[in-house]
């Protein structure tokens, strides 16, 4: 099978508007979660969220794309734009017949939703935008990827909540070790914080009023953010023959449904998945430094994540280092992965480990190190990321240190 390198990324998010803004605050544990400005905000009961500021859609587009693109789409392009540029790939001839494009969201348009049902129950109008659907659709910003770059290889959009985007990257992973394409772009962008948005998970009785705080005793709830990642997965051969900055390898993906709740998370569940991403990559639990962990700051998801990794890695749980990089954009919901790798990707080729903020007192059923605060200094060869949705659908990739 191929190998499968990572040779480009990009990313908007409430920590910043690039990668390199996005890792200077990391690893500064800088708080991206802030007062929510959106419209009949004094409506909602959750105020706050990981939302992007300094955004003006106008300085990026031009009226007719704006008309076309949603906001999750906005970010999904300036992302691309940002990873294709560092990856220093074209795509012309059998590169862009052979070249795609996977993404993951679980919500597409919601803002685009949210504006139209304003317009038609509130304000009484009859007829809505013509490019409603194709602005809306859960595919439109993998379409538009293709479009921009000429990428004729297989493109659609993954739809698994909470883990859309590491099933995205999973797929695209396969697809280049196996030999079907050369070159895919993937990750995951969303963009839920309007009105109908957070009205929706209000209603689930998940979310926190004042932040984030993954495995801090006391905890009281998750946050939403919003913003997109989008990577450059490419064959090493491909990358290497043509001298490319390889950023990190992916190494192992795995995938599996809990088939139990809906909403409830399952340490079997999730433990199954992290075995199996490290049979995927072939490397022993020992050979793994660090975890980005799902670590949603719910009750019920830290301490059935923790669990599940003390399964799997034993004693050597307690020489991992495990962190919640939610605690400072925000659960992204189906783009959060794909900000997450970010954190990844910083912890092999930078050795810097992004930390957990908001960490106020050990829950002994938390009981890992979950680089509380501050941002570490550490040399890891081997690091996963975890994602468990709603509906028990879990997915896991696993790094290594480029070679």
């Amino acid at each position: 099978m191929k190998r499968v390198v990572i040779t480009g990324a990009g990313t908007i998010n409430s920590l910043g508007h690039s990668v390199t803004a996005t890792l200077e605050a990391m690893r500064e544990g800088r708080c991206g979660i802030g007062e929510l400005e959106t419209r009949d905000v004094e409506r909602l009961q959750v105020r706050i969220g990981g939302q992007v500021r300094d955004y003006d859609a106008e300085t990026h587009f031009n009226r007719q794309q704006i008309a076309l693109y949603d906001r999750f789409t906005q970010f999904t392009l300036l992302s691309a734009r940002q990873a294709i540029e560092q990856s220093g790939l074209s795509f012309a001839g059998e590169l862009a017949a052979k070249t795609g494009v996977v993404l993951g969201t679980a919500g597409g348009g919601v803002q685009t939703w949210d504006e139209n049902y304003r317009a038609v129950y509130e304000e009484g109008k009859n007829r809505v935008h013509p490019f409603v659907v194709p602005k809306l659709m859960n595919n439109a910003a993998a379409s538009h990827v293709s479009m921009e770059y000429n990428l004729k290889g297989p493109t659609y959009t993954v739809a698994t909540a909470c883990s859309s985007s590491n099933h995205a990257m999973g797929q695209a992973f396969h697809m280049i070790r196996s030999g079907m394409s050369p070159v895919m772009i993937t990750g995951g962008s969303e963009s839920m914080l309007c009105f109908g948005g957070v009205k929706a998970w209000e209603g689930l009785r998940v979310m926190s009023k004042d932040a984030c705080r993954p495995f801090s005793l006391g905890r009281n709830g998750m946050v939403q953010g919003e913003g997109a990642g989008v990577f450059v997965f490419e064959e090493y051969e491909h990358a290497k023959k043509r001298g490319a900055d390889i950023l990190a390898e992916v190494v192992g993906f795995a995938m599996t449904s809990d088939a139990a709740d809906i909403v409830m998370p399952s340490k079997q569940g999730a433990a199954r998945t992290i075995a199996a991403a490290l049979e995927d990559a072939r490397v022993s639990p020992e050979a793994v430094g660090y975890i980005n962990a799902h670590g949603t700051g719910t009750a019920a998801n830290d301490k059935t994540e923790c669990a599940a990794v003390a399964d799997v890695f034993g004693h050597h749980a307690d020489n991992l280092m495990i962190s919640s990089t939610k605690s400072m954009h925000g659960h992204v919901i189906g783009g959060t992965g794909a900000i997450e790798l970010l954190a990844c990707v910083m912890a092999v080729r930078d050795g810097v480990i992004a930390p957990t903020i908001g960490y106020e007192e050990p829950d002994p059923e938390c009981a890992l190190d979950v680089v509380p605060n501050q941002a570490r200094e550490a040399k890891v060869d081997v690091v996963v990321s975890n994602a468990f949705a709603f509906g028990g659908l879990n997915a896991v990739l696993a790094l290594r240190r480029a070679s």
